[in-house]
């Protein structure tokens, strides 16, 4: 298990951006996300890239599809040699136990998470997709089926860290976007917390994105992350 608990979101729109930008971060203090549109930009390449820099990656493609075609993608990102990868816990248990027997038969074994409900989503947003149950008894049975497969921890928001946490075992990995300082804006995000809250909540990573990425000192910035959540 990594010390790194701060997760950037490289949300960049391709790779040059991205490499330019985590020269300015020191490996040992986070580690970073790679999601759909540095991916698509980028590929593979990109990740071997970063992990060639020493930084541990989070490859946030959240995986949905039939269980076949989820567990050769969960093999390829194995191979690239990434710290985490996720897949979509709504994708039932065929598929989440096919993700988690696919990577336990690899050499090099991420983190396996289940995304549970995404933090630009509220009750409202989950009623026009049809989902009528609340939504933390929707985080709860994901996380239920997540744990049940196997998986090494979720993707929920922090609003729902200390839920999870009181359902699971220990060593269960929490991991809990849409973090903000009190002084930052809430962009589209509607279920965000302070790093303080995230860990006083039970999050084990946070990930944070514009915060550090868009800051006049990205440096800087991640420090003030990191030490926020370490005095929780």
């Amino acid at each position: 298990m990594s010390n790194r608990s701060v997760i950037v979101a490289l949300d960049f729109p391709g790779s040059q951006q991205a490499l330019t930008f985590v020269d300015q971060l020191v490996p040992e203090q986070c580690a970073v996300k790679v999601g759909f549109e540095l991916f698509v930009a980028g590929g593979p390449q990109l990740v071997e890239q970063l992990v060639t820099k020493g930084f541990q990656v989070f490859l946030d493609l959240k995986f949905h599809d039939i269980p076949n075609t989820v567990a050769k993608a969960c093999v390829a990102a194995a191979q690239l040699g990434v710290w985490m990868v996720n897949v979509h816990a709504s994708g039932g248990t065929e598929m989440l136990t096919a993700a988690r027997e696919a990577i336990d038969k690899q050499n090099h074994k991420p983190i396996l998470l289940a995304v549970t409900v995404l933090t630009s989503l509220n009750q409202i947003a989950l009623q026009e997709i049809g989902i009528t149950l609340d939504l933390q008894k929707v985080v709860r049975g994901w996380t239920a089926l997540a744990e049940t497969c196997g998986l090494d921890g979720v993707v929920c928001s922090a609003q729902e860290a200390s839920m999870v946490q009181a359902q699971t075992k220990d060593d269960f990995v929490i991991v809990t976007p849409g973090i903000r300082m009190p002084s930052n804006m809430t962009d589209d995000q509607k279920r965000i917390v302070t790093p303080q809250d995230a860990r006083d909540a039970g999050a084990s990573h946070i990930v944070v994105g514009r915060p550090i990425t868009q800051a006049q000192n990205p440096a800087a910035a991640l420090v003030e992350f990191n030490d926020a959540f370490a005095r929780a």
